[in-house]
């Protein structure tokens, strides 16, 4: 489903050469859900726009099917979902009409939009909330609207960039199971950016360990029998012993 092949990204600063990614490989599955973990600093949201196709790379590609999402950007166009830390909500739009958004710009018809909307805000638990203005809404409750309006488009492919981050553990742990039984039962590919690797060893199918920058220090598969400890303090040595190979972007 998606192939990163040799990728590297450098952006010009100051007449210096900034090092974002420097050479990334791996594959992602169909439907796999995958967690990639990382100090900060280490390209990990520059790697997911180039994957969403709003930046190009210096060298290498990634693939989505076979085709670049930052040559080919209109062909993804309603294909590729994207939710962020931030809810990116209008707050002038209700509930509904937040979630309807990317329905509205693909060209659906306005019936379908809020029969496709309603159904996913039902999904995740805001069927009552409708017609609520984010203000209205609680942080968690705005995060399940940025979530159904991801949703809603149903993408091949969706990203996640600290999506749960900023709520509270309680919150944060019954919106992640409940988006993700979502995911996995419609099939989405999921790349998940998250800094709290027990987050990203409850929640996905494989860990990908970028080193800074960014580059794969480790891929690792979360099995059931797992000692999980064991593996999040080995992870937590990886990040640490790795050293920087040069400057390093703030992505």
């Amino acid at each position: 489903m998606i192939e990163v092949d040799g990728l590297r990204k450098v952006y010009e600063s100051s007449g210096k050469a900034v090092v974002a990614i420097e050479h990334l490989d791996f594959d992602v599955r169909d439907g796999e859900i995958v967690g990639i973990v990382g100090s900060t600093g280490c390209g990990k949201s520059t790697f997911l726009r180039i994957v969403m196709g709003i930046e190009t790379p210096s060298s290498g590609r990634v693939l989505i099917d076979g085709k670049e999402p930052y040559r080919d950007f209109y062909h993804f166009k309603g294909k590729i979902a994207a939710v962020f830390q931030e809810d990116r909500l209008f707050p002038w739009r209700t509930a509904l009409d937040n979630v309807r958004l990317g329905l509205e710009l693909l060209g659906v018809p306005e019936s379908e939009q809020v029969a496709r909307a309603k159904r996913w805000l039902d999904a995740l638990g805001l069927g009552g909330f409708a017609n609520s203005y984010p203000h209205q809404l609680s942080g968690g409750m705005r995060q399940r609207v940025a979530l159904a309006r991801a949703l809603v488009i149903e993408p091949g492919v969706i990203l996640l960039d600290e999506a749960f981050g900023h709520l509270d553990e309680v919150t944060s742990s019954r919106l992640r199971s409940d988006f993700l039984e979502l995911v996995r039962r419609e099939g989405i590919t999921t790349l998940f950016v998250t800094h709290n690797l027990r987050e990203a060893l409850e929640s996905t199918d494989r860990i990908v360990v970028f080193g800074r920058p960014a580059r794969v220090l480790a891929d690792l598969r979360v099995e059931g029998n797992m000692n999980r400890d064991d593996v999040r303090e080995r992870i937590y040595k990886l990040i640490d012993l790795n050293k920087p190979l040069g400057s390093v972007s703030s992505a």
